[in-house]
């Protein structure tokens, strides 16, 4: 079975959660995914992750060895990203 590709792990995901923001970068074995998504409102971290590798089901078995993932509400998300605005400004 071929290794997926970032692109595939990523159409996987948003096929299985709704997501406002999704990117995912690897090389086929490692991944690296930053999913934003209101259904994680309330969740801990370790929820989160188990509702995105329910998304994925059995192609995380599978194929997906290796998946780190930094999980965000739309809330933290724009928190983040201000947070990171203020320091452009600076």
């Amino acid at each position: 079975m071929a290794d997926p590709t970032p692109t595939e792990v990523q159409s996987y995901i948003a096929a299985g959660l709704t997501c406002s923001e999704l990117q995912v970068e690897g090389d086929g074995r490692h991944f690296f995914a930053t999913i934003v998504s209101a259904e994680f409102d309330g969740l801990s971290r370790v929820k989160r992750h188990q509702r995105v590798y329910q998304a994925l089901g059995d192609r995380m078995r599978e194929q997906i060895h290796a998946l780190s993932m930094k999980t965000l509400t739309p809330g933290e998300w724009a928190l983040q990203g201000s947070t990171l605005d203020q320091h452009h400004h600076s």
